[in-house]
């Protein structure tokens, strides 16, 4: 992408991002918006149940802006960061590719069929990182 942020070592920008730009995960290394989770210690009405992960979701199905707000369960595997700051997760074609030069906070994992996720953390944020394998016919 000409006049696009290019980035350096450890994927950091060699240079500003300008207003009108997307940013490189998404122009240079295609990464797809998928979600914004938002962790919460109260119920919401329509929660689910996610017993095998020990959490409780709400709003993916219905937010039109992909806003999901979780609630950890005390025996979760998840990380403290991720328990306590909102993440951006995002679809990717190559979850190993994706993951390359990151600082890798959980590693990837298959919460469900053709589903395989890993979070990464820039900066003090965490990151989410999907990717959905194709079923085969």
């Amino acid at each position: 992408m000409t006049g696009g942020p290019t980035t350096g070592s450890r994927n950091r920008p060699t240079r500003k991002r300008r207003d009108h730009e997307p940013p490189a995960a998404v122009a240079e290394w295609g990464w797809r918006y998928h979600h914004l989770g938002i962790p919460r210690e109260n119920p919401r009405p329509g929660e689910r149940n996610l017993e095998h992960l020990r959490i409780h979701v709400a709003g993916f199905e219905t937010s039109p802006y992909g806003i999901e707000w979780i609630q950890f369960g005390p025996d979760c595997a998840v990380s403290e960061l991720a328990r306590t700051v909102p993440h951006i997760a995002f679809e990717v074609d190559d979850l190993e590719e994706a993951l390359r030069g990151k600082e890798i906070l959980s590693p990837p994992s298959s919460p469900s069929e053709g589903v395989r996720v890993a979070m990464i953390v820039h900066d003090g944020a965490p990151i989410e990182l999907l990717e959905f394998r194709k079923p085969s016919r």
